[in-house]
């Protein structure tokens, strides 16, 4: 490491941007870090502000860090401390919104460190080429999220009720057969909710695909509020042109407002890093002297 290295230093790093956007000044090193300070709120560790550093075609967003927060038998207990690790994680993903609205970024995981300068650039040489392609094809587009809840309940009782009035029962029918035709439509009244359930979430991928570059599935979360009673049923990413968010929200806002089902509800939030449409860089590729991406 050199002079301003010390052995329990680390930088951390945010993500990676393209180079011909960082301004001028802004490109520094953990001494005069201060010359874009004014750039960003904060950085993971607040005494220490981010910067850029160029290399070739792509530039990192980085701040000095203490190695022992984030690695060894200390490190693994701050990452399991939701005190110490919600606050840094806000300040990471702060970073990255002031880096997107200067332009393209590609987000590191929380927990990307390297232990020297040397070995950052060594990993941005090698990874050029990749992380290039990535940022020229998210340049003007935005990660969105939309989410889909279901009332599963009350849905059921609602299109139960609605059935009946189109399909009543024999009222004169012996007890037995009576519950067994009224099994029976239970049954197909909740077969067909599953399939009305299925067109809608299907016309509504259908037509933000019109507008999206390209959309990716991600995990459905547990119920946050059991006594709320929805459940996520629907969970997706999409990357979308800047100037075509308006339109996207238009179309949700519009497939919410028909109220095609009771109970079901679709939400919107971004713009986010696009996260979602990260390709993994090869693990063996990653320098000696990355120490984690977590």
């Amino acid at each position: 490491m050199n002079t301003n290295e010390d052995s329990n230093g680390a930088y951390y790093v945010y993500g990676f941007t393209p180079a011909g956007l960082v301004p001028e000044g802004a490109e520094g090193t953990t001494a005069d870090a201060g010359a874009c300070a004014g750039l960003f709120n904060a950085g993971i560790d607040e005494p220490h502000p981010p910067f850029f550093r160029r290399s070739g075609r792509v530039a990192a967003v980085l701040s000095r860090v203490s190695q022992s927060e984030f690695c060894g038998s200390p490190g693994e207990k701050n990452l399991q401390d939701l005190a110490w690790l919600a606050p840094r994680a806000c300040r990471h993903e702060a970073v990255l919104e002031q880096v997107m609205r200067m332009g393209a970024v590609l987000p590191a995981r929380f927990g990307t460190l390297f232990s020297s300068m040397a070995s950052l650039e060594s990993f941005m040489r090698l990874h050029e080429s990749a992380m290039g392609r990535f940022l020229e094809r998210v340049a003007g587009q935005e990660e969105w999220a939309v989410k889909g809840f279901f009332d599963q309940a009350r849905a059921e009782s609602d299109w139960l009720a609605q059935w009946r009035c189109e399909k009543p029962c024999r009222t004169d029918s012996p007890p037995g057969l009576a519950y067994l035709q009224e099994q029976s439509l239970r049954l197909q009244a909740r077969e067909a909710l599953d399939d009305r359930l299925a067109k809608v979430c299907g016309d509504l991928e259908s037509e933000l695909s019109l507008v999206a570059s390209d959309m990716a599935p991600r995990r459905i979360l547990a119920r946050e509020r059991p006594e709320a009673g929805r459940e996520m049923i629907l969970n997706w990413a999409l990357l979308l042109p800047s100037a075509a968010v308006a339109d996207f929200r238009g179309r949700v806002e519009r497939v919410n407002a028909q109220e095609p089902l009771g109970g079901l509800a679709f939400e919107v939030s971004g713009p986010w890093p696009p996260y979602s449409f990260c390709q993994a860089l090869e693990a063996e590729a990653v320098s000696e002297g990355a120490i984690r991406e977590r």
